[in-house]
């Protein structure tokens, strides 16, 4: 078996398409363009290249964007300053502060400072609950991008058993959340977690977060599952995932590509979010 390759970049450019459609018409409607902030601190280059990729979709499909570049020295104290200034500001729907953040600010208490109305990242702990409790409203983008993708395949995910490597709070706790929400059967694997082959190989669906570059073997992956790679890892160069790519198609039933899988879902999610909190404002 072959797996089919999930197109990420198409199936996000498609969300995007819709929304810009949206986007118009809310202002034709009389509704003012949405708008989101983005804090940038320091001068780290990825986080420069994010920053950039989300302005860009910001422009394509009618969201006005706000970029506030600050020195890595900026202290604590004047960054949730700054958040609150844009938490009262009735003109800015969404406030994403960009990761990772100088080791002298806690990026917790930036979160938690962060209106949950306009968290468009979807990690304020009150977002996060409100998942949990099967009441979402912003969801982390990332995750909730990859049931987009996987929405898009017309499988029924109910009784799957899915297994998601990777448990941090901004990705893989909340797609275990996500695949819950699914009535996936759902495993949950931790730097700390035995037999990780075993976990991997009875999964229908494998998630896989960790940021460790081909962590899960071709080999392990059950015949005919599904294989979501959310790892971003740079290897002279390149971009690769998580999984060992050219082993795991062979077996696999479909699986996203690193890059072009769930990177842009993550993007397209976001300007999805920055849209609904407007919503929620309004």
């Amino acid at each position: 078996m072959t797996a089919k390759i999930i197109d990420g970049k198409k199936i996000a450019g498609d969300l995007l398409l819709r929304l810009k459609e949206e986007i118009a018409q809310r202002q034709i409607d009389g509704f003012r363009a949405p708008c989101l902030a983005v804090l940038l601190i320091g001068d780290n280059p990825a986080s420069e290249v994010y920053v950039r990729n989300k302005k860009i979709a910001c422009e394509k499909i009618g969201i006005k964007s706000i970029s506030i570049d600050l020195k890595s020295d900026v202290s604590e104290d004047e960054v949730l300053a700054l958040v609150k200034k844009l938490n009262d500001d009735e003109t800015v729907d969404g406030i994403l502060v960009q990761s990772p953040l100088p080791k002298h600010v806690d990026e917790k208490l930036v979160i938690e400072a962060i209106s949950p109305n306009k968290d468009v990242d979807g990690f304020h702990p009150l977002n996060i609950g409100l998942l949990a409790i099967k009441r979402p409203k912003l969801r982390s983008c990332t995750p909730f991008g990859v049931i987009k993708m996987l929405k898009t395949l017309d499988l029924d995910l109910t009784g799957m058993n899915a297994t998601v490597v990777g448990a941090s709070n901004n990705v893989g706790r909340p797609m275990a959340l996500e695949l819950l929400l699914e009535n996936c059967t759902v495993t949950i694997c931790n730097s700390r977690t035995k037999d990780l082959e075993k976990k991997v190989s009875q999964a229908d669906l494998v998630v896989v977060a960790a940021g460790i570059k081909n962590l899960v073997r071709g080999e392990w992956i059950k015949e005919g599952a599904i294989v979501i790679d959310i790892g971003i890892n740079r290897v002279e160069g390149k971009l690769v995932g998580d999984v060992e790519f050219s082993i795991a198609k062979e077996k696999a039933s479909f699986i996203s590509p690193v890059p072009g899988g769930v990177g842009p879902m993550t993007v397209a999610t976001l300007m999805e979010n920055t849209l609904l909190a407007q919503k929620l404002l309004s």
